[in-house]
């Protein structure tokens, strides 16, 4: 789940409880008569909407969320297909998902200071025509330099949308039920994208070619341009947070984290240490995040509170978000990986993935109604569990393993995600609302690093993984593969037979059987290798298991030590 989302709830909007109203300050008396000092103002009472504006404003969340998602996971999905298109090779195609990724988290953090200090709705509303206007550019790029331009303008366009995902499923719940519903179906929309995107691709493709896609984008992002301006939601307060430090320490940000996603983008693609430009934009930003965290710590109002971000508690969040995201790339690289290098495209993967969707959505309703701050825990050993189960499953694959040999395991993945996400963001929202709107946004940095640059992450390692293990096996193999075998020259006097019609001279057909015996071996090669990409997944669930556990033995103590620091 590669999609990056932005949330900058209001504390007053994601309290856990209905705020109560302030006590009468008691009168001081005076010889003289005096006025009593005025009560502080009570916040406003919670009035319910009626049922049918309620859905409304729900299914504007999902639809805002979809249209982020989507915006990512539509052209990520049919990269291939893209190819033909855009004239570019399977490398060079990538470069459309690094431009995305490499400006979506700064333009995630730049907005957010735009909106709070410049109002909500001027920050929508112009957030999402640039997005309409850039889905619609995209229409007119027939080559690959505009498409990555366009992919990285989309970036920063798309920052607003996860956030008014959000606020606009917070706006009709009422404070007890922020927390709970809220946050599992503010996000749910951004979920659903990722399934949604290759279930409707094939017929997208075939009603406009690549052009259908962006067609959808844009339609997509009209419809969410109406309901900014049709459905209104409560605007926090206006606050002046922008100061010259800013200027120094967003291009470090820009830069940074930019320079790191498009490494995590293509670095296997092009390999690590074959390309040289690699290791010099490695060291150029790392340089500029280690520049821009010293900053950070020396600033009055940083953007980035890290000395917060590296408590125990954020620290456990932290990592907690990373492990999760990788795991669950078991299903966007690993499952789909294993497929498309069998041959099969998204038209064959409709149902596997329509049954995903659905398992999806059923897992953030079970979610949304069982989570609690207690129980937190519970679900993601749950959670846990379930993965460990689905890649031990998939780690069975054979050449002759289809779709429907992962239903099963898939639709656990697909549960387990909905069981993970939820709690983690009630957690890590409890501790910022409990600091103020400074720590909601570094809350913000680390969810969205989490997702953002964890999934680039993820894809990464296990990529990189799995072409590693993909040369190992065929090494093993080839070693086993002499003309002097009896049943290695039959394979390859077979294979050659199938050109007899075509390749009349015997040397000829040969020779062509030796290239497809090469293929077959380096297919299964590639069979092996995704086995070990699946148990790699399942020992590392084993191992999250186990810190989950030690970590929940920890808490009680813990506490204790600091209800003891506290009353001494």
């Amino acid at each position: 789940m590669s999609h990056s989302i932005a949330v900058a709830p209001r504390p007053e909007a994601l309290a856990p409880e209905p705020p109560q109203p302030q006590p009468l300050p008691t009168p001081v008396p005076a010889p003289a008569p005096a006025a009593v000092a005025p009560a502080a103002p009570a916040a406003p009472a919670f009035v319910p909407m009626p049922p049918l504006r309620a859905a409304i404003y729900a299914g504007a969340s999902v639809l805002l969320g979809l249209t982020q998602g989507l915006g990512l996971n539509l052209v990520s999905a049919n990269l291939t297909g893209l190819q033909g298109a855009l004239h570019a090779t399977q490398v060079e195609i990538n470069w459309l998902t690094a431009a995305y990724m490499a400006t979506n988290i700064t333009g995630t953090l730049f907005l957010y200071k735009v909106r709070t200090q410049f109002g909500l709705r001027r920050f929508a509303e112009i957030g999402l025509i640039i997005y309409a206007l850039v889905t619609i550019a995209h229409l007119f790029t027939n080559d690959l330099r505009s498409a990555i331009a366009v992919r990285a303008v989309m970036g920063i366009a798309a920052a607003p949308l996860s956030t008014l995902a959000f606020y606009y499923m917070l706006e009709w719940l009422p404070p007890a039920r922020k927390l709970t519903i809220g946050i599992a179906f503010g996000v749910l929309g951004g979920q659903l994208a990722t399934p949604l995107a290759r279930v409707i691709s094939p017929d997208l493709l075939q009603i406009g070619d690549w052009h259908g896609l962006y067609l959808l984008e844009a339609g997509l992002a009209m419809m969410s341009l109406a309901v900014i301006f049709m459905l209104p939601i409560t605007h926090p307060p206006r606050v002046k947070i922008f100061d010259r430090e800013d200027f120094i320490s967003f291009p470090l940000i820009a830069f940074g984290f930019g320079s790191i996603a498009v490494i995590l983008s293509v670095g296997r693609l092009y390999w690590w240490m074959d390309a040289e430009w690699i290791g010099w934009l490695s060291v150029a930003g790392i340089a500029a995040v280690t520049l821009l965290v010293i900053i950070e710590l020396h600033r009055a109002r940083p953007i980035i509170n890290l000395r917060w971000m590296f408590s125990y508690d954020m620290l456990t969040i932290t990592g907690s978000l990373l492990l999760f995201r990788f795991l669950l790339s078991e299903q966007t690289l690993g499952a789909v990986g294993f497929f498309n290098m069998l041959g099969l495209q998204n038209d064959q993967l409709i149902p596997l993935f329509t049954l995903i969707l659905a398992v999806t959505l059923v897992g953030y309703v079970f979610t949304a109604l069982v989570m609690t701050p207690k129980n937190g825990p519970v679900l993601h050993f749950v959670a846990l569990v379930l993965i460990a189960a689905g890649a031990w499953m998939d780690s069975h694959v054979t050449n002759l393993t289809r779709p429907e040999q992962f239903y099963v395991s898939q639709a656990m993945i697909a549960f387990a995600g909905a069981l993970f996400l939820p709690p983690a963001l009630m957690s890590g929202f409890a501790r910022a609302i409990a600091g103020g709107p400074a720590y909601i946004l570094s809350f913000l940095v680390v969810f969205l690093g989490t997702q953002s640059m964890g999934g680039v992450l993820a894809s990464a390692i296990l990529g990189t993984f799995q072409t590693i293990r993909e040369k190992f096996h065929s090494s093993v193999i080839a070693e086993h593969l002499s003309l002097q075998d009896p049943l290695v020259a039959q394979r390859i006097k077979t294979y050659g037979a199938a050109f007899s019609k075509v390749l009349p001279d015997t040397a000829l057909q040969n020779a062509e059987g030796v290239v497809q015996l090469g293929k077959a071996a380096t297919q299964e090669a590639n069979i092996l290798a995704y086995q070990d990409v699946f148990l790699l997944i399942f020992y590392s669930t084993l191992a999250c298991l186990v810190l989950l556990g030690l970590h929940t033995l920890y808490l009680p103590k813990r506490a204790s030590r600091l209800a003891a620091a506290a009353k001494a």
